[in-house]
This record gives structure tokens, sequence and C-alpha cells, in this order.
């Protein structure tokens, strides 16, 4: 497999994590905790192969796996922002509980055929020496994440909305002041942000990883939510998080065939350890020792870089009188 191939199965194993990733991202700017990432992620991916499935439509199926996330998402407002309890809490229970009942419910269609999303190839763009390859000869829901990255970044800092939605994370006191409505905008924000992970389910059932089974997905929402905090609640440094765990994949699958005496299992979770130790190395004391020793201006340019300061609010019940 040569580099291109390895480049081009990255972006597309992404895609889904792109849509989860941004979804948290949007839902955390605002100010809310959605920890149910894992389970909205099981449960969007059952119900969009189902749906999909039985009226053998993708587009019902995505929208079913939107609605399911948006719902799994007001819970979590209704509790976080309404009744003020704990965010975190009310995610975990919800991620134990939707794992569970995805299991549940989508026994009936366990490893049973199913519709997928077709390949697209991009006219024009998918002759470009080598990019074309890589960006342009997959199927819609690849070029979708494009523009939703894309958009992510442009509705954060060059729109008056994304400045609201920054503030009402950042300064929500600030914001009512001005005449915002914190609360309304974070539960519109946070509905947003879980259909997003909702869709995210559907694309790996629908496409990444065609068909269902139990705990299908299992482990890529705690990956997601690693990569928001990777990427800083940046739309741009969030998705390149999402590019590299889908690079660590594609290079195991190589690595897998390369060294067939080695368990497969290993190489299943190699990319998940591997972003995790990634992570961490990112975060400690002996990096920040190390860019202690490098030039001033260089220094100053790699600790912005991996500067991680979460939205001042995140978490943090607002009193709207």
């Amino acid at each position: 497999m040569d580099v291109v191939t390895i480049l081009a199965a990255a972006i597309a194993s992404s895609t889904p994590l792109i849509f989860a990733c941004l979804g948290e991202t949007i839902t955390e700017r605002a100010g809310v905790i959605n920890l149910s990432a894992e389970g909205t992620i099981l449960m969007g991916a059952m119900t969009g192969f189902a749906a999909a499935k039985f009226t053998d439509n993708l587009f019902i199926g995505f929208g079913a796996a939107a609605l399911v996330g948006a719902v799994i998402a007001l819970i979590v407002a209704l509790g976080g922002i309404t009744l003020k309890q704990s965010q975190v809490a009310i995610g975990f229970v919800l991620t134990i509980l939707c794992s569970d009942l995805s299991s549940f419910l989508g026994n009936p269609v366990v490893r049973v055929p199913g519709p997928t999303v077709p390949s697209l190839p991009l006219p024009l763009l998918k002759d470009i020496p080598v990019l074309g390859q890589i960006f342009f000869q997959s199927n819609l829901l690849v070029y979708l994440s494009y523009l939703l990255i894309i958009g992510t970044w442009f509705y954060f800092y060059r729109t008056p909305q994304g400045l609201n939605l920054r503030a009402i994370g950042e300064q929500p006191a600030a914001a009512f002041a001005r005449g915002k409505n914190v609360v309304l905008l974070r539960y519109g924000y946070t509905l947003l942000g879980g259909a997003l992970m909702g869709i995210a389910g559907a694309a790996f059932s629908l496409d990444f990883k065609a068909g269902w089974s139990h705990r299908h997905t299992a482990g890529y929402g705690w990956i997601a939510l690693a990569i928001v905090i990777f990427g800083a609640w940046n739309p741009l440094r969030v998705a390149g998080g999402a590019y590299l765990f889908g690079l660590l994949q594609s290079l195991s699958s190589v690595a897998q065939t390369a060294i067939p005496n080695i368990p497969t299992q290993v190489f299943t979770v190699a990319p998940f350890a591997l972003m995790i130790l990634l992570l961490v190395l990112t975060s400690s004391s002996g990096l920040n020792r190390l860019i202690a020793e490098l030039p001033p201006s260089l220094r100053r340019i790699i600790a912005q870089t991996l500067q991680v300061t979460p939205p001042a609010a995140l978490g943090k019940a607002f009193e709207q009188d």
C-alpha cells in the first residue's frame, strides 16, 4: 500500500470522528459538557443503520440518527442547564444507558446486510495529481466533513453569531448583559452538537464500518472527547486530531498485513493507545521543559500551538434572571 492510498484511507476513516468531534466542540464552546458521546454515537449508529435498512433510504437513516443524537443532548441540556445538575454525571449515566440500549434495540439487525453510502468521485477534482486521489475520490459524506470543518471555523471566528457562541461559553454574564438569551442559545448549540454526534454514529454504520453489531463503535466516543481537548476547542486543530487518529488506524492496518504473526487485536487497539500516549506527551511537564530549551521565538510559537485552555464557563450553571 503506497503513501497516497494510506492517506486517502486515513481521510475516509476519520470522517465519522470529524462529525463527532466538531459536534462536541460546538457544545463545549457554548459552555455545556456532553459526556454522552460514546453512548450517542452507538445509538446513532444503530438507529441510522436500522432506519436506512427498513426504509431503504440513506437520508432517512442519517436523519433518524441526528434526531436520536439531539434527543440525548436534550436530556443533557435539561439536566445541566435547567435543573442545574452535574453535567458530567448526567453524561456518564447516559453513556452507560445508551450503550446498553443500542445493543438491546439493535439486536434484530446485528450483522444484517444493509445500504451503504455510495462512492462519488468529484469530476475534474479527482484528476488532480496526488491531491485528487487523497481528497476527491471518496463519497458525499467525506466532502460534507470538509465543509463542516471550514464552516465551523468560519462561524466561530468570522461571524457575530460565532462571537456570541464563544461568549456564552466564556463569559455568559457579559453575554446576557448584552441582551443574549444564554439559556436558549446553550440549548440550541447542545442539540446541534448532539445531532452531529448522532450523524457520526450513522457515518460509522452506513459507511466506515458498514453494518451493525454489539458495541459497534466502542471507544470512539471517548477518543472524540479527548481529541476536542487535544484540539483546544479550535475546529481546525480538532479536525487535525481526528485525521491523526485516522492515520494511526491506516498505519495499523498496514502493519497488520506486514507483520502477520502478531495477534490482530494488537493492531485493533494500537491507534487508541497511541492516541492516548500522544495526548499525555503533549500535556506532560517533560514536554514543557523541552520547549523551555528552545529559542524564544520558536518557543512562543510552539507554546501557543500546544496551549489548551477550556472555555471559562464550561460545565458551570448560569442563573439567567
